[in-house]
């Protein structure tokens, strides 16, 4: 019963996930300047973030943090920042689809940086370490794929200027550019992940540093965003779908999904959180499909299937190696694999 509605939780979470993605691409469709949508959606997150943080340590107080811990989490600010720059502008240039599908390469990278940063370790004798190996490998291969190879249209959606025939190299180049910033988010989400693991080894207060981050990240987004964008009407509210944007990311992104990923973590462990991922493709297809009237082209279905498939190999080989290490120390329980190994799965941050 408990596993039927966590299920259910989390199929509506990644819903309303996928949801944010797609409001973005319409709000970016309708002329929303993505420079003073994170700065309102930030400042909303940080209300938010702020009261919650004082009401959790009215009692007990946090650790006392370092210079060094400040600098830390400023560094995660700024690719927190990078983050959603590139993520946003991606999916205005190419689709939801892209973006969603071009996230499944946070485990890839991170497996690389993981390696390079000696956090995780290679040996070749393992089928579970070749398995991440060979999934890495794969899912860049579906990403370059999706990036490079539009195809021929699967399905028609609303296709201004375009013919069935061909797309111009405008079109196209929008396309390529398009899924260039979405993977380039998703190597920030990886290095985001690095960093904020070597911030909570040393200073474990997850609540206070996400606060700070994003009351750094709102300071950066609003330094930016007055020098980049300097058209006076972006920055002015109306009740259009850039508001439901921005009142959707802060509330639910500052939240909700936070919330329910620990709960989902905590019952199931990270394995069954991220299992969810290849999910929101599909979701993201058929809400690009239905509200947008966006076009299904056959490399992003090559694409995708070929990202999923690396990303259940990385996500195999993880789970055998946690399998042995529970094995080792007599333990089965699932929660252990989120304190051993949160590196590789808990690709989704607050940003």
């Amino acid at each position: 019963m408990v596993s039927l509605r966590l299920t259910t939780v989390m199929i509506l979470i990644l819903l309303m996930e996928m949801g944010l993605n797609t409001i973005i691409k319409a709000a970016n469709t309708n002329g929303m300047s993505n420079f003073a949508y994170i700065v309102y959606s930030c400042a909303l997150a940080f209300c938010v973030l702020l009261p919650s943080t004082f009401i959790y340590h009215r009692k007990k107080a946090p650790p006392p943090i370092t210079v060094s811990i400040i600098f830390r989490i400023l560094l995660q600010a700024v690719l927190s920042y990078a983050i959603q720059i590139f993520m946003y502008t991606g999916i205005g240039y190419s689709s939801p689809t892209i973006a969603s599908a071009l996230v499944d390469l946070v485990p890839a990278f991170t497996f690389i940086l993981a390696i390079i940063s000696r956090m995780e370790n290679l040996n070749s004798k393992l089928q579970s370490c070749l398995a991440k190996v060979i999934g890495t490998v794969v899912s860049i291969l579906g990403a370059l794929i999706m990036t490079l190879y539009k195809g021929m249209p699967i399905t028609i959606g609303s296709l201004p200027n375009k013919t069935l025939g061909g797309f111009s190299l405008s079109q196209n180049s929008d396309w390529l550019l398009g899924g260039f910033l979405c993977a380039a988010s998703a190597f920030c989400i990886s290095l985001l992940l690095i960093v904020q693991t070597w911030i909570l080894k040393d200073y474990p207060a997850k609540l206070m540093v996400t606060t700070i981050c994003c009351g750094f990240v709102l300071i950066l987004s609003a330094l930016v965003g007055l020098i980049a964008e300097q058209n006076p009407t972006a920055w002015v509210l109306r009740p259009d779908v850039e508001l439901v944007a921005i009142l959707y990311s802060g509330i639910f992104v500052g939240t909700m999904r936070s919330v329910v990923y620990a709960w989902a973590c905590r019952k199931k462990g990270p394995v069954y959180v991220s299992m969810f991922s290849p999910l929101g493709m599909v979701i993201a297809i058929g809400m690009g499909i239905i509200f947008l009237g966006d076009t299904l082209y056959l490399g992003s279905t090559i694409g995708a299937a070929i990202v999923a498939i690396g990303f259940y190999a990385v996500l195999w080989g993880q789970a055998q190696e946690e399998k042995m290490v529970h094995e080792k120390n007599g333990t089965c329980n699932p929660v252990s694999s989120c304190s051993t190994t949160p590196l590789l799965q808990d690709k989704r941050m607050d940003v």
